[in-house]
């Protein structure tokens, strides 16, 4: 029977055959190394899971990779990955990725010396074909208000969060009205449940922002994310004087959903910049 690991990481895979050996090998480079790397393939159609099933074939104590048997959607798809998951943290990862090396051992250290958070989180750098172009700047130590202006306020692929944390909220919804904004969803289950995250004010984690990633950001699923910050903000219980503050999101929404992409994309990146 295999050793329980210091951390696992959760990936859900969908057709990132472009990018996923270098996802993983960021993780394999990594400083900390009582890691495992759970895969689920969610009914790719590329060769994204034959390039996952080579890297297990590698490493078969440290890669595990699972699949569904059609595409499910990544809250699904992850709660796959949480039943297979024997660390004591989870840490996230996406496909198109990277995690800079030091990344799990900062997480881990972090965690394993302040037990009063249940989440820790850090800064990202924003990279397209050109490169690194911005910095995703986070609150260090969010608070609920923090809900209202600031959704999602932990960046979500450089996670970790404890084990025991995870399960008590039974994971990810699996809702199709919550796709995309699964973590938003994640953070308000774990906050009203008493548990509290902090943000490193340092970047660990290399997110892809590009062409594609504007063409996910279509207005169905902008309106799932206001969809999101309306039932969380009654699950934690959120003063009735923020609630006006859902109209200007609807009209963000309604806003962005209209605006072409080439003016979109100039927009975004001014706003990461300028924080």
């Amino acid at each position: 029977m295999r050793s329980r690991p210091m951390v696992s990481v959760i990936m859900g895979i969908y057709n990132c055959e472009g990018t996923l050996s270098e996802a993983i090998e960021s993780i394999i480079g990594q400083t900390f190394i009582d890691w495992e790397l759970i895969m689920c393939d969610d009914g790719s159609s590329d060769n994204t899971y034959q390039i996952a099933l080579q890297y297990s074939k590698q490493f078969p104590d440290k890669i595990f990779v699972i699949r569904n048997a059609n595409n499910r959607g990544l809250n699904y798809t992850l709660n796959c990955c949480l039943e297979k998951a024997r660390g004591i943290y989870i840490a996230r990862m996406d496909g198109d990725d990277i995690s800079l090396p030091e990344r799990l051992e900062k997480e881990v250290q972090f965690l394993n010396t302040h037990s009063e958070y249940a989440i820790v989180s850090s800064q990202m750098i924003y990279f397209d074909e050109h490169g690194d172009w911005g910095i995703r700047n986070v609150i260090e130590i969010p608070q609920i208000k923090d809900f209202v202006f600031h959704t999602p306020f932990h960046c979500h692929a450089p996670c970790m969060i404890r084990e025991e944390a995870y399960r008590s909220v039974g994971g990810y919804t699996v809702d199709e009205r919550l796709l995309r904004f699964e973590d938003c969803n994640l953070w308000y289950k774990l906050y009203a449940k008493g548990y509290r995250g902090y943000n490193m004010q340092e970047a660990l984690y290399k997110m892809r922002d590009d062409r594609n990633a504007y063409k996910r950001r279509n207005p169905k699923i902008r309106m799932r994310g206001l969809y999101v910050q309306c039932i969380g903000f009654r699950m934690v219980h959120m003063p009735l004087k923020y609630y006006p503050c859902l109209l200007l999101e609807l009209f963000k929404c309604v806003v962005i959903s209209l605006m072409p992409e080439r003016i979109y994309m100039i927009i975004h990146k001014c706003n990461i910049l300028s924080k």
